[in-house]
């Protein structure tokens, strides 16, 4: 249960020099306060806001002002970011991506469950994601937290996972919904067979802890498995995964910067704002080889 601004404690919120980082979920999520990431960061702030993502999985600002270099030169604090497969830069900047959904148009973008892009071999370790242009009501991203995912299920269970890979592809999203996001600027329309093959339970290369490692959106089969074979356990784990008390709902706000960690955790944009106009600004930051 999400605990109200009185009933958090000291030990939710952290200061290094003005930063605070507020606790906002009982699984995941915190709000980063007292510091603007459009400016420059000293390397003790830099590495406090670091911190916070690694602990609270999903982390984001309120309020801020920012152009699209702005955003990208601080998603290098997080490492480097990388081109999506699938949607154009701006112009100005080919590593951010403009993502609109525009009132007339019935599909939106991360529509469904999913940790970004596990289709390639290095998938994104951090998204960030800025609102320029929001609803007045809906449009909220819901996330997952995969390290509970894992831990909530059986001995049993786990042990068996260990030994599963998981083969996922760009083509198992519908070729019509992929074809309804209009206004982003697609490209490699016809790449739809990119695929990669990575373990069902994940490693966090900084954390060392253990997370579920699959998704409805992306996850074929498991590998030596047919589909027919793999499916069960699949939509069992992607049961599992997105259970109530594993999430956390982030209202969005124009001028709102959110950034979470594909590693560890799935999100799911909800499309509940047709006939209003959405726009944000993304970028995905490299990552590694799931292990």
């Amino acid at each position: 249960m999400v605990r109200s601004e009185s009933e958090r404690t000291v030990s939710d919120v952290m200061t290094a020099s003005k930063l605070e980082v507020v606790r906002q979920g009982a699984a995941l999520g915190a709000e980063i306060r007292g510091v603007d990431p459009g400016g420059p960061l000293d390397e003790a702030t830099a590495a406090a806001i670091r911190r916070a993502f690694l602990e609270h999985q999903v982390i984001f600002f309120r309020d801020r002002r920012l152009s699209p270099r702005k955003l990208l030169a601080f998603a290098r604090h997080f490492g480097s970011p990388v081109e999506y497969p699938f949607a154009e830069g701006i112009p100005e900047c080919p590593l951010v991506t403009r993502i609109v959904k525009e009132p007339h148009e019935r599909i939106n973008f991360g529509g469904e469950w999913h940790s970004d892009t596990t289709y390639l071999e290095r998938p994104p370790q951090a998204t960030l994601l800025y609102a320029v242009e929001v609803p007045a009501v809906g449009g909220d991203t819901l996330y997952s937290d995969m390290y509970r995912a894992y831990e909530r299920l059986s001995p049993g269970m786990r042990a068996m996972l260990g030994r599963l890979r998981a083969v996922n592809t760009a083509g198992l999203l519908d070729r019509e919904k992929r074809d309804g996001y209009a206004s982003v600027r697609g490209r490699n329309v016809d790449r739809l067979d990119m695929s990669a093959e990575h373990p069902v339970v994940r490693t966090h290369p900084e954390t060392g802890r253990k997370a579920l490692y699959i998704n409805e959106t992306h996850t074929l089969r498991f590998g030596g498995m047919t589909r027919e074979e793999s499916l069960p356990l699949i939509a069992h784990l992607c049961r599992e995964a997105i259970r109530p008390e594993l999430g956390y709902r982030l209202r969005w706000e124009r001028g709102t910067l959110t950034i979470w960690d594909n590693r560890c955790v799935q999100h799911y944009a909800l499309n509940d704002y047709h006939g209003q106009r959405r726009v944000m600004y993304r970028v995905i930051v490299a990552g590694d080889r799931p292990s």
